[in-house]
């Protein structure tokens, strides 16, 4: 194989094994995306990042915290809290797991050495807002106070994430994602953001969904209207994963999209020794860390089990509410500022869930805020796993073009 030279075939055999049992016509839609770019590379594979990642060092010695452990660009954004009202935090806890604060800061320097492309900017200029990230996690961090990001003092590219949100009309976003037909609304499934369900899978949800509204305050607001297999993120396509229309508070306009997705267990796992919590399913462990993390959790979220399966079901969270940064002139005149701003969540994310479940102090993390030579130790060390990153994205696409990923 011409590309034995460039990527192991254990490399190779780790992707596919990990992929294994997934949706087929999703798993290639994400096997597609990650041939687009590094960055969109590293967003499928984190299992493989952390295989790759050094044991020793600052990877070993940092302060344990309960971390995203998918931390990238792309994994902030804006949704609405239980409560209603509108956050931008972090916002994907698949991969949650307690682990040394370094591997979360690590994974997101990464993200930004490889996302040169998408950001338009140099190396030199990515090493500078790798420092800068660092500094505003380390001072956030040092101040010892969970703060969290308001509309009111959010400036940039998050209030405006902020405000089209806040601003949004149900009824806009319905006709985004769905069709009108005789009064009722139907999922649009044009393979971009849904496909079809079959029936049985239209049915097994129909039936989760009436036993599950049984418990719930307003049963009739869980209604299903319709049901379509969601398409969204990278990691996660192929992983069972429904888009659910249900009748909200009311046809046409006040109906609600939920998102139900199957738990698996975080791809951090094989690689870490720290001892973790009991959960009672993965879907747990998911809800539990986002509900810690998270300045407050995302509406409708909970751990369910659906055909004996742990999933977690939440409110559907769109795509365009999460932070982009490619693409947008604004957006990288702002870049200093957002990157300051994510820095600084991702501090008060691990100050907030601090001292739960083996997980390190308040004071412990102020410590490590306050110390400065780890700072230098992640700069170098991000900057070798983005060009093994690069290396193996590159072998990657040999591998597709030659069709290894599409038999």
């Amino acid at each position: 194989m011409s590309i034995s030279g460039r990527i192991t075939l254990d490399a190779i055999r780790q992707i596919q094994d990990f992929n294994a049992g997934r949706d087929p016509e999703r798993l290639l839609l994400k096997y597609r995306a990650m041939r687009a770019s590094p960055f969109a590379f590293l967003r499928g594979t984190c299992h493989l990042f952390y295989a790759r990642l050094p044991r020793g060092g600052v990877f070993k010695s940092a302060p344990l915290a309960w971390t995203c452990g998918d931390l990238h660009l792309e994994n902030f954004g804006s949704y609405k809290g239980d409560n209603r009202l509108v956050y931008f935090d972090v916002n994907d806890f698949d991969e949650s797991a307690l682990a040394p604060a370094s591997w979360d800061l690590v994974r997101f320097l990464t993200s930004l050495r490889v996302g040169t492309t998408e950001l338009s900017v140099s190396d030199a200029k990515a090493q500078a807002l790798c420092r800068l990230f660092l500094d505003a996690y380390a001072s956030a961090l040092a101040l010892g106070k969970a703060y969290w990001v308001e509309r009111e003092t959010a400036q940039g590219l998050v209030r405006e994430l902020l405000d089209g949100l806040r601003d949004r009309q149900r009824a806009s976003f319905l006709d985004l994602r769905t069709t009108l037909k005789r009064g009722q609304r139907l999922l649009r499934t044009d393979g971009t953001k849904a496909l079809p369900a079959t029936a049985r899978q239209r049915a097994a949800i129909t039936d989760f969904m009436q036993e599950f509204a049984k418990s719930q305050p307003h049963p009739d607001f869980y209604a299903v209207l319709d049901v379509a297999r969601r398409i969204a993120g990278t990691g996660s396509l192929g992983v069972d994963r429904f888009a659910i229309l249900v009748q909200g508070k009311g046809s046409p306009d006040n109906n609600y999209v939920l998102d139900l997705k199957l738990a698996l267990s975080s791809s951090l796992l094989p690689n870490l020794k720290v001892p973790q919590p009991t959960w009672k399913t993965e879907a747990h462990r998911v809800v539990a860390v986002q509900r810690r993390m998270q300045a407050v959790p995302m509406a409708f979220l909970q751990p369910v089990l659906f055909k004996e399966s742990p999933c977690v079901l939440r409110a559907l969270q769109p795509t365009e509410d999460r932070l982009s940064l490619g693409g947008s002139r604004q957006a990288r005149s702002e870049l200093e500022q957002v990157i300051v701003t994510l820095g600084r969540v991702v501090a008060w994310a691990q100050l907030r869930s601090a001292g739960r479940d083996g997980s390190a102090s308040a004071d412990e993390l102020i410590d490590f805020g306050r110390r400065k030579k780890w700072k230098e130790l992640l700069l170098d060390a991000s900057q070798d796993c983005a060009v093994q990153v690069a290396k193996d994205a590159a072998a990657y696409n040999l591998a597709w073009d030659e069709g290894v990923f599409r038999a």
